[in-house]
């Protein structure tokens, strides 16, 4: 067996080896610690890739940190501990109580079967004297059970109808135009020849004696499916995240085989006839004081003989007076996608630090509003490489975000109305985060210039003190958010649904999921059960007059259904009780 020697390497210089010149060993000195610089740079921003690829593949998503790891040193160190507060009274009102365990109450609007059991006649006699028990109340249990769904045919049959007088004409005037050209024919008798004045008497209808009762008005024109239908298997897709190809196998274990690519056109089609209440929505979010906007990468489907590219879908999201979450497509990330989307608005636009939206701040017209939460990611990839000054960072922070807390505690326990309570948060964020954000700020000036610019923590320096200016606006008005976590919350549909379908077949496809998106979205977020919306909707949409299709906004559809149930359920507490028994009935031994 050959001996496998190893390569020559190369190996350190002896002290016998080295030059007795000082400056030149002072040379070779320098040389030496400033590879040794460079090779340590490299080496931390590979360890740091590789803990972000680690990180990525098997740590947890969440950015949560523990606070025990917090550093306090500088501004926050030199802050007096605020006293233990006293306990809270658990009978104060204002305090949050922590969900209990038992069992949960079920709904009211869910179908009761009521099943009455009772005892024979032999059960019901008394032991002591044999006459028979009476009722004298009722213990009730509730039992939660499960019926597969269902599919429904509904036929609708058009009569029709016809005027007996009119078609009696009719045929009369039919039979005598026909006896005239018999007679006029060669070889018919002259005794046969039907006098023209004759027909002339008979008058004909010049209408349609037949009339059909009119179709109701369909979603889809010549669709088979009903608005029932159209909606859940908009749900099953854009909130359950279901492939078409599943939603095909559990219809077809109903007996009906539908193709999937029959079911991508019902949802093309039902995205076309909600369109035009979609920019409505998208108008009602425009005149919001502050949106929120954010995109997430797609891959997209593209035609034959070409590479699928990766397509962006952009949310929007509104505030409080104008709800509504808004999404749309675009094939790239080029900056004139959030330039049409956002034309014509004014006002606060939060969001991230891509610089497709600086044409938007250039016009003076939208003010640009930073977001912590992206800071501080940024923050929290570095505090392994360095983490003294990253943890520092992270523990200014989290004190910026302890305010937000504080005020949102403050008005749920004073009960404090919409205004009342930005009034309260501009005030803590006046007396607590400014100072902490100027001192802050010199911090970052000052790790500006001694971070290296692609480590780690240079890149959040970086990104942090670009953005400096547009990081403090939330400060100069109470109903701004420290975040847009909104609109990152609003996106993970779209990230959860892209894992279970993959792609868009389209382009196409991607404006029909960016619509059907916006309002199961919507729905969701105002607490809204989307296939009754939907179902809803689609039904009403086709004989909707213009004027009429603002109250098909979630939020109005959402208030018009609450006013019903109240007045439904006011009706039902001041008719009196059918069938009740009166006082007394129960206790009749004939009745029992």
């Amino acid at each position: 067996m050959p001996t496998v020697t190893a390569p020559d390497l190369p190996r350190p210089a002896t002290v016998d080896a080295l030059p007795d010149d000082a400056a030149f060993l002072k040379s070779m000195l320098t040389e030496a610690l400033i590879a040794l610089h460079v090779s340590r740079q490299e080496g931390d921003q590979l360890r740091a890739r590789i803990d972000q690829l680690l990180r990525r593949l098997f740590g947890r998503r969440s950015e949560h940190l523990d606070p025990s790891q917090l550093l306090l040193f500088g501004p926050l160190q030199e802050e007096e501990e605020a006293p233990p507060a006293p306990p809270a009274d658990a009978k104060e009102p204002g305090q949050r109580r922590r969900k209990g365990h038992g069992r949960q109450q079920l709904p009211s609007h869910l179908r009761r079967d009521r099943r009455l059991h009772e005892l024979s006649a032999a059960e019901r006699a008394c032991q002591g004297c044999g006459q028979l028990r009476i009722v004298i109340g009722q213990e009730v249990s509730e039992q939660l059970d499960y019926e597969p769904a269902s599919l429904v045919v509904i036929e609708h049959v058009r009569m029709t109808y016809a005027c007996p007088c009119c078609e009696k004409q009719r045929q009369a005037a039919k039979t005598a135009t026909a006896d005239a050209a018999t007679a006029s024919a060669p070889g018919v008798p002259a005794a046969a020849v039907v006098d023209p004045a004759t027909i002339a008497v008979v008058p004909t209808p010049r209408l349609s004696t037949f009339i059909t009762a009119p179709r109701p008005p369909w979603p889809l024109a010549r669709c088979l499916a009903g608005p029932g239908l159209l909606a859940h298997v908009i749900v099953s897709k854009f909130c359950d995240h279901l492939p078409l190809y599943r939603c095909e196998r559990i219809l077809a274990r109903f007996g009906v085989k539908l193709a999937r690519s029959t079911l991508c056109d019902w949802m093309a089609q039902a995205a076309g006839l909600l369109r035009p209440l979609w920019h409505l929505l998208h108008q009602q979010v425009l005149q919001s004081r502050v949106v929120q906007t954010d995109d997430t990468p797609v891959r997209v489907q593209a035609r034959a003989a070409a590479a699928a590219h990766q397509g962006r879908v952009w949310v929007q999201v509104g505030d409080a007076s104008h709800p509504g979450w808004v999404y749309f497509y675009s094939p790239n990330r080029e900056g004139q996608w959030p330039q049409r989307f956002l034309q014509g608005y004014k006002g606060y636009l939060q969001a991230d630090a891509y610089t497709g939206y600086d044409a938007l701040y250039a016009t003076g017209t939208i003010i640009e509003v930073g977001c912590w939460a992206h800071a501080r990611r940024k923050f929290f990839e570095a505090k392994n490489a360095d983490p003294e000054p990253a943890l520092y960072a992270l523990g200014v922070i989290r004190r910026l975000y302890e305010v937000e807390w504080e005020a949102a505690k403050q008005a749920e326990k004073q009960k404090l109305s919409a205004a009342d309570a930005e009034a309260l948060r501009l005030r803590l964020r006046q007396e607590k985060s400014v100072p902490l954000l100027n001192a802050f700020g010199v911090w970052l000036e000052a790790r500006a210039e001694l971070s290296l610019p692609k480590s780690p923590l240079g890149e959040a320096v970086t990104y942090a003190w670009n953005q400096w200016a547009a990081l403090r606006v939330y400060t100069t008005a109470g109903f701004l958010e420290i975040d847009n976590n909104a609109a990152e919350r609003a996106l993970r549909a779209v990230a959860i649904g892209r894992k279970n379908y993959l792609f868009f077949g389209s382009d196409v496809g991607g404006e029909t999921a960016a619509v059907l998106y916006s309002f199961t979205q919507t729905c969701k977020e105002l607490g809204v059960e989307p296939w009754r919306y939907l179902r809803d909707v689609l039904e009403r949409l086709p004989g909707c007059p213009p004027e009429r299709l603002g109250e098909l906004l979630p939020d109005r559809w959402a208030a018009a259904e609450r006013v019903a149930a109240e007045r439904v359920a006011a009706e039902q507490a001041t008719a009196p009780a059918v069938g009740s028994p009166s006082p007394g009935e129960g206790l009749d031994p004939d009745t029992s």
